[in-house]
């Protein structure tokens, strides 16, 4: 595949590799000073990750609790700034220590700058998948 080249085109991709599960690919589309942000994220859990080495120390054991299989409902939304989307979705799969199903909607906006991602807003809502026993709540990306 060729590199991406809008944010949208960037996004899409990125998506792809969650459900591939390929997390160091997923954090190599991040700038080094990226930030990930979760307006939502209830206590004890992360509100702001700073720089490209909290963004994958964040994910990487994503795949240990969330089993992504679909991001049915995409919608990406241009904004004024040709460097950042507006993405809804729902992402579809299992919580991997319950097998429960995972169905879970989401709205991201996102910054993309010289082709890596500089800013991810992550709006879901995380009382909807905390995994008892674990302290998880995982988001979208």
């Amino acid at each position: 595949m060729s590199a991406p080249t809008t944010p949208a085109d960037l996004y899409r991709h990125s998506l792809r590799l969650l459900l591939e599960k390929d997390i160091p690919a997923w954090v190599g589309l991040w700038a080094e000073d990226g930030v990930m942000e979760f307006p939502f994220a209830p206590p004890g859990r992360p509100r702001r990750l700073e720089g490209k080495e909290a963004v994958a120390a964040y994910m990487r054991p994503y795949p240990d609790h969330i089993d992504l299989h679909d991001f049915p409902d995409l919608r990406i939304h241009r904004t004024s700034d040709p460097e950042t989307i507006v993405a809804e979705m729902r992402g579809i799969g299992r919580l991997v220590k319950t097998d429960s199903p995972y169905d879970m909607t989401y709205i991201a906006v996102v910054t993309v700058r010289d082709g890596l991602i500089v800013s991810y807003r992550d709006y879901w809502n995380p009382l909807a998948v905390l995994e008892p026993g674990t302290g998880f709540a995982g988001s979208g990306r």
